[in-house]
């Protein structure tokens, strides 16, 4: 069953992970200045589908702001001293002592609590006290620690305990939402088999089924990085995808393969050739058909952004002209031109300024305002 036949409770804005991230950045910051003014931080609830990269973000995050880093799943305590600590005396009295996860020095860093709601109610109940004031019992985090937690959405097919609003207005929240173009950039930057990203950016509507999520497809395609020649293995390709895809996921990639659109044109060719006209007599013969393959431009379109807004450090006179020319193909469709010359002119990197002062690119970029 898709998830759309689910009416899922998500919680806050829907954002890709770009946008939860700077959300994410912006909070964080936010606390430590209320906190540094004696005031009060608040927890984030990071909403969202399994397997759409929610826990790596965190920490991808915490790693680039150079934030200590703790984990939880409180879907694993099964008692209550898992949470709290163990009874210990003191003098006259009974204290709890922390337990193993909870840091120990002053951060800056970043408690990830994940899957929280997959907790036992027993457990969301202790955790309230934990979410107002970064303490239990006998212990408190220590300065300049925040909370961040992940949870999947109420109302669908997940094995979920409801948050009562009393725990939900003690946290600020964002759903996460997959999106192709910002998964393919976070892809490109990790290693991810080229091929796989080209899959995805033609499908993006395959990431939404019961066993096909990022991360899943991450899996597949790290298994097949090693076959070269995907067409001569496709048994073995089918088995690796039934192993831990949807059926209908493996029947559009094994199609996509035999296809040939794994063979599809590479950003660096389409920049650093010294004959254009070859480039472009291949992108014909490729989507200038019967019926115009708009999928496959759209692709080659979205991936020749990602390597110019992403990647490109330095782009010579030769470079220049071929990404003209290639906006300015006469097959190519209005809508993915614009589309283009908008992101390139908005991703403002100086690489790209002699290419947008140009008359004709120029032009085109206002003809589309």
């Amino acid at each position: 069953m898709r998830a759309s036949s689910f009416q899922y409770t998500y919680y806050g804005s829907r954002a890709h992970a770009g946008e939860v991230s700077t959300f994410l950045r912006h909070t964080l910051s936010a606390n430590l200045r209320l906190e540094a003014e004696g005031q009060r931080k608040t927890p984030i609830c990071i909403w969202g589908r399994h397997g759409i990269g929610k826990t790596e973000m965190v920490q991808d995050l915490a790693s680039e702001l150079g934030y200590d880093f703790r984990y939880i799943a409180p879907a694993q305590f099964e008692e209550m001293g898992d949470l709290l600590g163990m009874p210990a005396i003191e003098g006259k009295q009974t204290v709890f002592r922390a337990p193993a996860w909870v840091p120990d020095t002053e951060g800056p860093g970043i408690l990830l609590i994940d899957d929280v709601n997959r907790a036992d109610l027993r457990i969301l109940r202790g955790l309230m006290q934990l979410l107002q004031n970064y303490e239990l019992v006998s212990w408190a985090l220590p300065p300049k620690w925040q909370i961040v937690l992940t949870a999947n959405p109420d109302g669908g097919d997940y094995a979920v305990t409801p948050m009562d609003d009393a725990m939900l207005t003690r946290m600020m929240h964002i759903t996460m939402e997959f999106d192709a173009k910002a998964w393919a950039r976070w892809a490109s930057r990790s290693g991810v088999d080229a091929r796989g990203i080209g899959f995805v950016l033609t499908y993006p509507e395959v990431v939404s089924g019961k066993r096909t999520t990022a991360r899943s497809l991450v899996q597949f395609f790290d298994a097949i990085v090693d076959i070269p020649d995907l067409r001569k293995q496709l048994p073995l390709v089918r088995h690796l995808g039934n192993a831990c895809l949807d059926e209908e996921t493996v029947a559009a990639f094994v199609a996509y393969v035999q296809q040939d659109l794994k063979q599809l044109i590479a950003p660096e060719d389409i920049c650093h050739t010294a004959d254009f006209p070859s480039i472009r007599d291949r992108l014909s013969a490729m989507v200038d058909g019967d019926t115009l393959r708009v999928d496959i431009l759209a692709t080659i379109v979205t991936r020749l952004v990602h390597y110019l807004t992403e990647k490109v450090e330095h782009l010579d006179e030769q470079a220049l002209a071929n990404i003209k020319a290639f906006l300015l193909l006469d097959f190519l469709p209005n809508d993915l031109r614009l589309m283009m010359a908008q992101e390139l002119s908005a991703a403002d990197r100086a690489p790209l300024q002699p290419l947008l002062s140009d008359p004709e690119v120029a032009l085109l970029i206002l003809d589309g305002m």
